[in-house]
């Protein structure tokens, strides 16, 4: 069943419908010499979670992958497989996100950026369990991943 509401046009009084979709977002698992990289969010939901954010208008699903790295850590990221999609309606507790996960390589020095309070690396076994959103989740996912234990999807582009 499709969630909308009407609204009138303010120019010609014709009905309109908005619909209420979910909003893609993505998020990196951006792996580096020492371990993952994890933000301090600096806007709520508070907490350590993967960089990552909203998808704009017009852009692809890596694209906006790759600049929401560079925009929280400074890194710059090759993407080198899509982890899975994270679509639980309770996910980002500010609306419905369906979210697409990449794994990548990170080149430079990470330094907080944007909506990052702070960059730290941890160690694949020291991943703190408390993350922001789904973000534990999506890690345990790839800590099964990398082990073997689960498949993932590669990149298109």
């Amino acid at each position: 069943m499709s969630t909308y509401r009407i609204i009138e046009c303010p120019k010609c009084g014709e009905k309109i419908r908005i619909y209420a979709n979910p909003v893609p977002t993505v998020d990196i698992i951006i792996q580096v010499e020492r371990g993952i990289v994890l933000i301090e969010r600096k806007n709520p939901p508070r907490g350590l979670a993967l960089p990552g954010g909203f998808v704009d208008y017009g852009e692809s699903l890596e694209d906006a992958g790759r600049r929401e790295a560079m925009e929280e850590t400074g890194l710059e990221v090759s993407l080198v497989q899509q982890l899975g999609v994270y679509s639980d309606p309770g996910r980002d507790p500010r609306q419905h996100t369906i979210t697409t996960v990449f794994i990548a390589n990170g080149h430079g020095l990470p330094r907080a950026g944007d909506d990052a309070a702070s960059v730290s690396i941890f160690g694949i076994d020291e991943l703190p369990d408390d993350l922001a959103f789904d973000h534990s989740k999506i890690l345990r996912d790839y800590c099964l991943f990398i082990r073997g234990k689960r498949s993932a999807c590669p990149v298109s582009s």
